[in-house]
């Protein structure tokens, strides 16, 4: 039975806690940090059966019996508990992103290599179910060599100009899970990347620096295009659809929703809305990752969303940041760090 620690009870810690508790068998969670200690916090780490709740991470880092830690604290601090944690001996699987900074993203990378342990990135999108079953399509050649991948990824509600503010932009923050899942689907790295972006949602994010509404081409090494669009804001809810066509076929994915009912009468044919929230379509996701990570730990597997992986994701979003503000097309060998 795995050990592990939670940094970080916010919400997406709160997320990994209750999967761990309802999915994963082969993981106990020991402790839980978070820098205030509310009663609800208090409360979640009762029901967890956690020994040790602390204001302090490194309780955690510092107690022999944990083997691995979850870091879900703020991004700012991703980097730097992850090199703490693998320092200390823990096998660490930290949110996305590592760090908005490829120098950081890239000394934890060589931490993970040095240290020995293993370290997973969250990109919890290459294990939901739809995803997860293009890939498999794909990779046992279903639709032949892969020619075009469409990604469709529309947020239900706008953030605040504040988040905007503290999140690197839409192409850092929400991009980039797409960005991943182009590697993901064509098994292709990127040569060059041309994104336009647009204010046409909430004055307040232009104001903050950021745009709202976005579209990307991608040109990959295989020679295949990936297409991606973007919007902060589906009135009909979370809106995540794909597409990929190649020499054989096609294989493409629908939003998830409550039911699969469809109501046919004289007025006309109705289905329903896609559920509303991330934690919604993404929750079971969420949870497999951690799964295949304590799996990981276990057996001595690779991880299946290394660090490399978190680079690269973060390389593409850059380009596109400096596509979109610059108006032209970048390549991605005007990055060197992606020759690292």
């Amino acid at each position: 039975m795995l050990q592990v620690g939670i940094i970080g009870a916010g919400r997406i810690g709160r997320v990994h806690i209750q999967g761990i508790l309802t999915g994963v068998p082969g993981a106990r969670i020991r402790a839980i940090a978070a820098p205030h200690l509310t009663e609800e916090i208090q409360s979640l780490a009762r029901a967890a059966g956690a020994k040790t709740l602390t204001e302090d991470y490194r309780d955690i880092l510092r107690d022999p019996e944990i083997d691995a830690v979850l870091i879900c604290s703020p991004t700012d601090t991703h980097a730097a508990i992850s090199i703490e944690a693998m320092e200390a001996g823990k096998h660490v699987f930290c949110e996305k992103p590592v760090d908005l900074s490829l120098v950081k993203i890239q000394t934890v990378i060589d931490a993970a290599r040095v240290s020995g342990v293993k370290y997973q990135v969250g990109f919890n999108r290459r294990f939901d179910h739809n995803f997860q079953a293009l890939h498999k399509a794909i990779a046992a050649g279903k639709i032949g060599s892969v020619q075009v991948v469409k990604i469709c990824s529309r947020d239900s509600e706008p953030p605040t100009a504040k988040f905007v503010r503290s999140s690197g932009g839409l192409f850092l923050d929400m991009t980039v899970h797409d960005l991943d899942m182009v590697r993901f689907l064509s098994g292709s790295e990127v040569e060059e990347v041309y994104a336009a972006g647009s204010v046409l949602i909430d004055p307040a994010i232009g104001e903050a620096g950021d745009v709202d509404t976005a579209a990307m081409v991608l040109k990959l090494r295989s020679g295949a295009l990936a297409l991606i669009d973007n919007s902060r804001q589906a009135v009909y809810g979370y809106d995540q659809r794909a597409e990929v066509f190649g020499s054989k076929g096609c294989i493409s994915i629908g939003n998830d929703t409550p039911s699969t009912a469809i109501l046919s009468t004289v007025d006309g044919i109705t289905g329903e809305k896609p559920l509303w929230f991330f934690l919604e379509r993404y929750l079971p996701a969420f949870q497999e990752e951690v799964r295949q990570f304590v799996e990981a730990v276990e057996n001595d597997y690779p991880v299946p969303v290394g660090g490399e992986d978190a680079l690269q994701a973060t390389l593409l979003a850059m380009a596109c940041t400096r596509s979109a503000q610059e108006g032209r097309p970048v390549r991605m060998d005007e990055f060197p760090v992606s020759h690292c």
